[in-house]
């Protein structure tokens, strides 16, 4: 849960949007369903238009968009930075997925086969995974990102992480990594939440 980090942004004078994409539980089975496998990028379309909304808004400087997200919302994160480059100017990704295939190929065998109902198998689509994957297409990424990634994370692995950090530094682009050794999926500990969120 990242309620408490939006609340400090808020609380600094941030304007914060924070949208439940297609695919978002507590909506109904329905709704929940409607990112599945080949509409993976329908909820990525989604993310288009928070940045049109907010550019019209008289409060909001439209050219200083930051977008930020963990876990599947760190997927999006980097989906909205290659989908939707000219539209954000920072980024954050907190135990993110860069690569669908590298991230069912490494995450923990009993969350796999729940995974693959939710994104598609690598038996079956894998074309499709490599496709929705940020990491083919992180040469469009312009803005600066940050990630934050537990090493012990037995969902996310730390490589996903590392993967998009490498596309990225490789091509000059503002990128900072912070691993937390003793932090699993997200940061749970307050020390680790007081030295990443600031």
């Amino acid at each position: 849960m990242l309620y408490p980090i939006l609340q400090y942004l808020v609380n600094r004078g941030y304007h914060v949007l924070a949208p439940n994409v297609r695919g978002s539980s507590g909506y109904g089975k329905e709704y929940l369903n409607l990112d599945n496998v080949e509409r993976r990028l329908d909820a990525v379309a989604d993310l288009a238009y928070a940045p049109h909304w907010l550019r019209q808004q008289r409060d909001v400087d439209g050219s200083r968009l930051a977008v930020q997200g963990g876990s599947y919302g760190g997927f999006m994160v980097l989906s909205a930075l290659t989908h939707y480059p000219e539209s954000w100017t920072a980024a954050v990704d907190i135990v993110g997925i860069a690569s669908f295939v590298t991230f069912l190929e490494r995450t923990g065998a009993y969350r796999r086969a729940v995974r693959e109902t939710k994104y598609g198998s690598l038996a079956q689509h894998r074309a499709l995974l490599e496709a929705l994957s940020p990491i083919h297409q992180a040469d469009r990424i312009r803005a600066p990102l940050f990630v934050v990634h537990g090493r012990n994370d037995p969902g996310v692995p730390l490589e996903e992480a590392e993967q998009i950090v490498a596309a990225l530094r490789a091509r000059q682009v503002p990128v900072e990594l912070l691993v937390y050794d003793d932090e699993g999926h997200g940061l749970v500990k307050l020390a680790n939440k007081l030295d990443a969120y600031p």
